[in-house]
């Protein structure tokens, strides 16, 4: 007799990242989206999680003061599937994020496979911005009208052998014609995991996420990027030294 498949279990939101002296009350949310596989209706590993900590810990203190609360999603599996399950959990925690905070703007972050799911995901109401790294992206599939009135950063580097900058660049492009808010950043001489630079990408992270949740100013590059016409604003390099003085 066959045996029944099991259900799947539910995705998670991970405890809130916070730091010592962390605002009080929560006024703008990040959900991480780690990355994955193709296809694979596995448990994700507790590596992915963990994998994510550092990122929201560096994530959380730079948004203590403006009361930015940091969660790690836990997809309900490890792959993309047939049927998008990560950026279907991406739409989950946004509506969790509602329920637990209120009426607050989220932004979506991921890396590789959750650098889709962030695009894809952000059509959500909750979402005013989305931020992708090294997203994998197969060409041509990726709606982009949803993105219409969100902030969108796309970072890349130039090395990538896991995901190709150019299908990044391409939607874009694309995006940039739906929503002139969107941008991309591209890491010249890196790879995917983006560990070669990664003081700077953490740099522009938190400058892109505080000024998209917080209406803070964006740091002259970040602005130059989303202001400039294609290719300028989306083949923008990432300097060496980002973070190191933002704003002048």
């Amino acid at each position: 007799m066959a045996q029944r498949a099991l259900p799947l279990p539910a995705a998670r939101l991970g405890r809130a990242v916070s730091t010592a002296g962390a605002a009080p009350e929560v006024s703008g949310v990040v959900l991480l989206l780690p990355d994955g596989e193709t296809d694979s209706r596995r448990r994700p590993s507790t590596f992915s999680y963990a994998a994510q900590l550092p990122f929201a810990r560096t994530l959380a203190r730079a948004g203590q003061d403006d009361g930015l609360a940091v969660h790690v999603v836990r997809y309900r599996t490890r792959g993309w599937n047939t049927d998008a399950d990560p950026a279907a959990d991406a739409h989950w925690a946004a509506d969790e994020v509602v329920r637990r905070y209120g009426d607050i703007p989220v932004c979506l972050v991921g890396h590789g496979m959750g650098g889709r799911a962030a695009l894809r995901g952000a059509g959500h109401t909750a979402v005013n911005s989305a931020l992708a790294m090294a997203p994998w992206l197969p060409e041509g599939t990726e709606p982009v009208k949803h993105l219409a009135g969100r902030r969108v950063l796309i970072v890349h580097g130039t090395n990538d052998a896991r995901t190709d900058p150019e299908l990044s660049y391409r939607l874009a492009e694309r995006a940039k014609k739906a929503n002139r808010d969107t941008c991309r950043f591209e890491v010249h001489s890196d790879g995917h995991a983006l560990r070669q630079h990664r003081s700077e990408v953490m740099a522009l992270a938190s400058d892109f996420i505080r000024g998209s949740l917080f209406a803070r100013s964006y740091a002259r590059p970040v602005a130059d990027a989303f202001a400039a016409p294609p290719p300028l604003g989306l083949r923008m390099p990432l300097a060496a030294g980002f973070g190191r003085s933002l704003r002048h």
